[in-house]
């Protein structure tokens, strides 16, 4: 689930044992990482502009991608940025890293490697970072459940997304019926030819 106090109250009330069922989901967590490793970038861009250096002008989405998505003609660009020692391709490092984090299958384990991994993002002296890092630790009971249920919100989160897009394509509907037909025609996979 989303980390949102309501809907952590809400599991909590209503599910008995909740508290061992709860996982919250990879997706907005290192959510909150990217946003943080963009605010270093944002800082340290403005930064080198006023130096006269414009080498982080242009690559908001190179740090914001996964290490494998990076573009054959991006990597030597992002290969060569981490080499000039730049705070943000140390947040990025920190980042990637965090990753990891989900390829546990123990609980344990997952809390080893998030306390090694926390030393190093507290450590950093990033602050958008160590905030991030603090935010996680409040939670890392229900972050490493995954190593127990491995579940998560992606498949509802897709179908949420393919929601928005169908409501946003129509310009809204009048009427919540019209809606919900139209959500069970794109979603419910119906073929219209036989």
């Amino acid at each position: 689930m989303d980390m949102r106090e309501p809907f952590f109250q809400a599991t909590m009330e209503a599910l008995p044992l909740g508290a061992d069922k709860i996982v919250f989901d990879r997706f907005h967590i290192m959510k909150h990482m990217i946003e943080a490793v963009d605010k270093v970038r944002k800082g340290e861009n403005r930064k080198l502009i006023a130096e006269g250096d414009d080498r982080l002008k242009k690559t908001k989405y190179l740090w914001l991608s996964n290490k494998e998505n990076v573009s054959e003609d991006r990597k030597q660009q992002i290969e060569a940025l981490q080499k000039a020692d730049l705070k943000t391709s140390r947040a990025w490092a920190i980042k990637e890293n965090l990753r990891n984090l989900w390829s546990y299958y123990e609980p344990g384990w997952a809390r080893r490697f998030f306390g090694s991994w926390y030393q190093w993002a507290t450590r950093s002296r990033l602050e958008p970072v160590i905030k991030v890092a603090k935010m996680i630790k409040s939670k890392l009971d229900h972050v490493v459940t995954y190593a127990k249920h491995f579940i998560t919100n992606a498949t509802a989160e897709g179908l949420n997304s393919k929601i928005k897009a169908i409501s946003a394509r129509a310009g809204g509907y009048r009427n919540q019926e019209n809606l919900k037909t139209v959500i069970y025609f794109h979603c419910g996979g119906l073929k219209l030819y036989p």
